[in-house]
């Protein structure tokens, strides 16, 4: 079967969803949602969304603020970009139903997190992601230019690869003509056809073993631009969150928000003790790979599986009625808040590269843009400022919009739906002889990674990391070759192709910065 489109959105996020409604009125528009719209990074997301609201507060303490966690590898002309754009898109997001918390004189209830200098953190309790994503939802079922494909995997992007061109290297010339993708509850592969793309499918949390991540985060999109030759870049700077909540039963892991150190908490030791002052005059509201690898370094000297947040010290029932989300989660724990220390460990939490994006949001493959976590705009450099992920998820799908737009309307004779376009060709192949090659592969690759290309890493580990993927990349190609095609292993491709970037891009960094430290470079290099 063959669809077309004026406008093909991968992933369901808030860099997918706002992109499409800033689109539907002018044409078409596809949602490919691997699950369902609901299942996204965004509706997971706790803290907030960074935006200058205060008076006390303006835009040059923003920029700086994210400079200076983003380690000197940001772009100036990006980080300025989001940073003014920002206040315009958060009133948009009010206007498409969003609630945020306000005080009571009526302004915002804004929270502070690590790195920030001010309070500029827009929040909904603690579960902002939610309330955002729902009232996103909302305007999308309503809209009748855009159709929702739940339950449907893109496979791979549709290049001249696919008409017979021989692509094996990057080139200018290449173009996305739509996807090939799989309709989980047929099993029939369908040709998506469109005039222009957005790839907006989110990290990469699924290739540790430890994430925050839903489980849907298996870097897809960052899979597929970088088979079919376009340019990602960056992948050495993964985020671990310093504080997952500790419980080896649970995959993704829950979230502690940041805004809790905003809010008063305080790290301590097993044997309750403060130890975060040894590490950063900043204590516990130090920037987040300072945090991960302050705790990493505490667990590894002591012997410890993990350490403490306490909140003790703030009101209960203030604690309570800001938290609600995180003090019923802990409680299910047998863990009161209130009362007790919150156990917490890093976890994989944000990729801070990915495709390589230009401040349209285009990709280095033409008719293709890419907006959200699978997006490197350049605005997180070597570490992501708290919060600013969402919003930089929305300005550049306000960017993606506004220029495809304009080309299409400039030159609405490049930009036709191509035609001629073959199926997708399962000749010899059948189902898997057994899917526990599959799931075995991916425990493989998630105990590899997290072993050896977490919050330290070395030479050697990186060595090995990358000699155990190669086998397992050989042995999942032969797989995949002979295999009817299915999301499992569509997944596993994609969580080895990832993986292998930032293993790959991590060894030609000879140098320590932001979320990126190695023992044999422990020093930054200023030339690089």
């Amino acid at each position: 079967m063959v669809h077309k489109f004026d406008f093909l959105v991968i992933g369901s996020g808030i860099a997918g969803m706002s992109f499409a409604l800033k689109v539907a009125d002018k044409g078409s528009v596809g949602i490919i949602c691997k699950t369902k719209l609901e299942d996204a990074n965004t509706y997971y997301a706790q803290g907030g969304i960074a935006s200058v609201s205060a008076p006390m507060d303006d835009f040059q303490k923003h920029i700086k603020d994210t400079l200076i966690a983003g380690d000197n590898l940001c772009d100036p002309k990006v980080v300025e970009k989001v940073v003014k754009e920002a206040p315009q898109q958060i009133n948009e997001l009010i206007k498409w139903g969003v609630e945020f918390d306000k005080d009571a004189t009526g302004n915002f209830n804004l929270h502070k997190e690590g790195g920030h200098s001010e309070h500029r953190i827009l929040h909904h309790k603690d579960a902002t992601g939610a309330e955002i994503q729902k009232s996103l939802i909302k305007k999308i079922q309503n809209h009748p230019n855009i159709r929702v494909f739940n339950y449907h995997f893109a496979i791979e992007i549709l290049t001249q690869h696919h008409l017979g061109s021989k692509i094996t290297k990057y080139s200018p010339d290449i173009e996305c003509y739509g996807a090939y993708v799989l309709n989980q509850r047929t099993r029939n592969i369908h040709t998506f056809l469109s005039k222009i793309t957005l790839m907006a499918t989110g990290g990469i949390g699924s290739i540790y073993q430890m994430t925050t991540n839903p489980l849907v985060a298996t870097g897809d999109g960052i899979a597929m631009v970088y088979r079919a030759k376009g340019l990602v870049k960056d992948m050495e700077f993964v985020q671990f969150h310093p504080t997952a909540l500790h419980n080896t039963k649970e995959r993704p892991s829950f979230l502690i928000t940041e805004a809790l150190r905003g809010y008063g908490g305080i790290l301590k030791t097993k044997d309750g003790k403060e130890f975060m002052q040894k590490y950063d005059e900043r204590r516990s509201l130090a920037p987040r790979d300072i945090v991960a690898r302050a705790i990493d370094s505490e667990m590894k000297n002591r012997g410890d599986d993990y350490v403490y947040l306490d909140i003790r010290n703030k009101d209960p029932k203030e604690t309570k009625e800001q938290y609600p989300t995180i003090y019923e989660k802990c409680l299910r724990e047998g863990i009161d808040i209130t009362k007790d220390y919150i156990p917490v460990v890093p976890a994989a939490h944000y990729l801070c590269g990915g495709i390589v994006v230009d401040q349209d949001g285009k990709t280095s493959i033409n008719r293709l843009y890419a907006a959200g976590e699978c997006s490197r705009t350049g605005l997180h450099g070597a570490n992501r400022l708290a919060s600013n992920s969402l919003i930089e998820a929305i300005v550049y799908a306000d960017a993606a919009s506004k220029h495809s737009l304009e080309e299409l309307s400039k030159e609405p004779s490049k930009y036709t739906i191509k035609q001629n376009i073959p199926p997708w060709n399962e000749e010899g192949t059948s189902l898997p002889e057994e899917m526990v090659l599959i799931t075995q592969s991916v425990k493989e690759v998630g105990l590899i990674m997290s072993n050896y290309v977490g919050i330290v890493r070395s030479n050697l580990r990186l060595k090995r990391a990358k000699d155990r993927l190669e086998i397992l990349y050989s042995e999942t190609e032969h797989l995949f070759s002979r295999s009817i095609v299915s999301k499992d292993i569509c997944e596993l491709r994609n969580i080895i192709c990832c993986s292998y970037l930032v293993i790959k891009q991590a060894m030609e960094r000879k140098e320590s910065r932001g979320l990126h430290f190695t023992i044999d470079y422990p020093e930054k290099n200023d030339l690089s």
